[in-house]
């Protein structure tokens, strides 16, 4: 499945759809991706991503833990995070939650999750120690592992495409000996038969100058 296009608008509705399939696990990520650049972008401190665990998770598939100095820059954080999304893929939050207080950001992507904490207040709730089975990712490994994996997409697109054009190959191996049988058939005129030669032409012209000598 292709992402979704720049500036392209995607429902709540359509986008849990698109991200209960299968394929969609890669466009997640690509998602977080995007989300982690614009905590880095902010200043965020500490920025962590927890792949959680299939049977602990719920809904969700990754936590993106952040924190800031102050509420202000919060704020910032989750305001970068709502327009990078929208802007570049068209995605919006299902639910934002602690933007008045500002202490505790909540956004709510539902396959993915982004906490925005006061360090005293990240401190305190420590979701990291809550979800021991998840595993944590600076944004440079999961980028890492993203990479990796389009790189292998991509080899494996590589791969299949000699196998589909070996058919075509071969039909064009099995017409070439037709070819050459037809063209034996076509008859090649005889030049000898068609061009009389200078001395099938001299012939009659000697035999007129002998019987003119023989009447004088």
């Amino acid at each position: 499945m292709p992402l979704p296009l720049q500036g392209a608008t995607i429902k709540v509705g359509e986008f849990i759809y698109r991200m209960t399939t299968a394929q969609a696990h890669q466009q997640i990520r690509i998602l977080v991706q995007a989300a982690a650049a614009a905590c880095e972008d902010k200043k965020g401190e500490d920025t962590r991503i927890l792949e959680l665990d299939p049977i602990d998770s719920g809904l969700s598939d990754f936590f993106l833990v952040t924190s800031a100095s102050n509420d202000r820059q919060t704020m910032a954080i989750a305001d970068e995070i709502e327009h990078r999304l929208k802007k570049e893929f068209g995605v919006y939050a299902n639910s934002v939650e602690g933007r008045r207080k500002g202490d505790w950001i909540l956004l709510d992507y539902v396959d993915f999750v982004v906490h925005v904490f006061l360090a005293e207040r990240r401190a305190f709730y420590d979701i990291e120690r809550l979800r021991k089975s998840a595993r944590p990712l600076s944004p440079a490994e999961f980028d890492a592992e993203l990479k990796a994996a389009l790189a292998k997409k991509t080899l494996a697109v590589r791969k299949k495409a000699p196998a589909k054009a070996k058919p075509a190959a071969a039909k064009t191996k099995a017409a070439l000996p037709k070819a050459k049988k037809a063209v034996k058939k076509v008859a090649v005129p005889n030049r000898k038969a068609a061009v009389p030669t200078k001395k099938a032409a001299a012939k009659p012209a000697a035999k007129k100058a002998a019987a003119k000598k023989s009447k004088a």
